[in-house]
């Protein structure tokens, strides 16, 4: 297993992928804290500012694709990619 970054930057989009990735693996502490903030109802906008490093002042589009995909990617995390954790990380 990688070993999860403290506050990496992200990716435009996060995967897609059936399986547990390397980039997952990584983001680990990103997507908890995006679900903690999502759970706080917090806005999205500043989610993306503070935790996607990406200013939807300047790149709106852009701040909130990466806000959903990896929203929704952190939720797989809860229900399905955890499992992959449990087994012993991504299938390098």
């Amino acid at each position: 297993m990688l070993k999860p970054l403290l506050d990496p930057d992200v990716a435009d989009e996060a995967p897609t992928s059936p399986v547990l990735t390397g980039y997952n693996e990584e983001r680990l502490l990103t997507y908890i804290r995006l679900l903690d903030a999502a759970a706080e109802d917090a806005d999205w906008r500043e989610v993306a500012r503070i935790v996607l490093h990406i200013d939807p002042e300047k790149e709106l589009e852009r701040a909130f694709r990466a806000w959903e995909t990896h929203l929704a990617r952190a939720r797989w995390m809860t229900t399905t990619g955890y499992k992959y954790l449990l087994a012993g990380g991504a299938p390098h």
